[in-house]
């Protein structure tokens, strides 16, 4: 009989959920009407995170599309353009929020194996003043991308040519803590130069929801009126402000547990005939597998209540996050092997 409780959940670190200690924090949370800028939990928040970022200020959002579209409106008018990369979430994964709610044209540009964009493809894409153009306003890179983390010379090249040709810079930095776990560098580090720096709190770090947008301060005025319009702005906040704290405290330094996880993932997954195992850089396992295991893996799986993220064209992508430990990639990869040598 299939199996419809998921054991063990593969498929994004979006799932995780608050720990006991962190819905302990949440209910001991002080709290005020955030709109009315009353909420001290959420100020405290916002702060915390500017410094931790080398910001001026910050601003607490539902959701990392959100923040990152709240970024995108205050950077640009109607008319204007932001330069991406073709797989960015901003825009691919974003609904096309930007242009439909913002009227402002992302323009995608390839992306190589490493997750970085050419710089010549970045400056042939900057339009010139001519009224036939959108206007080039904005350069936006992600990092972590795709579980890859960006090198340091190519993010500071990027910053670099946006700074020549009067450009502002976005960096998605949904899992950005990933990126400094496996760089073994600060937070502050990576977002240095950029204008702005979104950055969720509930994937990695586990919190319900949340992300908090940094940069200085007239962005950020710019954008808590982007957030109203939007309709993010809450009211009791603190509540969840609290879980965001908590993670900050007790969910970063474990990210490191996460990537060693993810390379025993890799390790054991790649040692199975059919498999293609990419080697992680942070969180995130892509596997590619041959015709005869595509087809009925994922049944098999979810009978053993393991779930994995199925893309087309035959691929696989495992994440491992704080509820996921040793002993469930131990099973995940006994399950794969065990499906595997029934198809021999």
């Amino acid at each position: 009989m299939q199996s419809k409780t998921i054991r063990f959940d593969f498929r994004s670190d979006t799932v995780t959920r608050p720990t006991p200690q962190m819905r302990s924090a949440m209910a001991a949370a002080e709290v005020g009407d955030d709109v009315l800028g009353d909420d001290p939990t959420v100020k405290t928040l916002e702060a915390r995170v500017a410094a931790r970022f080398g910001k001026e200020a910050g601003l607490l959002l539902p959701t990392g599309t959100m923040a990152n579209l709240a970024a995108i409106m205050s950077h640009c008018q109607r008319g204007e353009e932001f330069l991406c990369g073709t797989e960015a979430h901003a825009y691919l994964w974003e609904a096309g929020g930007a242009a439909v709610l913002g009227s402002v044209q992302p323009q995608p540009l390839p992306v190589r194996p490493d997750g970085t964009i050419s710089i010549d493809d970045l400056r042939a894409a900057v339009k010139a003043d001519d009224p036939h153009f959108a206007i080039t306003r904005l350069v936006t890179i992600e990092n972590t991308f795709v579980g890859r983390i960006l090198r340091q010379d190519y993010v500071d090249e990027v910053v670099g040519f946006a700074r020549d040709r009067k450009l502002a810079t976005h960096l998605d930095g949904a899992r950005i803590f990933n990126a400094a776990t496996g760089l073994g560098v600060s937070v502050a580090s990576l977002a240095e130069g950029f204008d702005s720096v979104s950055v969720c709190l509930s994937k990695g770090l586990g919190a319900p929801l949340g992300s908090i947008l940094v940069g200085d301060v007239a962005l950020i005025a710019r954008a808590r009126r982007w957030r109203k319009m939007l309709g993010g702005g809450m009211r009791q906040a603190g509540i969840f402000a609290a879980a965001g704290l908590y993670a900050l405290d007790h969910h970063v330094d474990r990210l490191i547990d996460d990537h060693a996880n993810a390379r025993a993932l890799a390790q054991g997954l790649s040692g199975i005939k059919g498999l293609t195992v990419t080697p992680p850089q942070s969180n995130m396992v892509f596997v590619t597998l041959a015709l005869e295991l595509a087809n009925g893996l994922s049944e098999a799986l979810r009978d053993r209540g393991i779930a994995a993220s199925f893309w087309p064209g035959g691929r696989m992508r495992w994440v491992t996050h704080l509820d996921v430990d040793s002993a469930a990639v131990d099973e995940a990869i006994g399950a794969v092997r065990e499906f595997a040598e029934t198809r021999r």
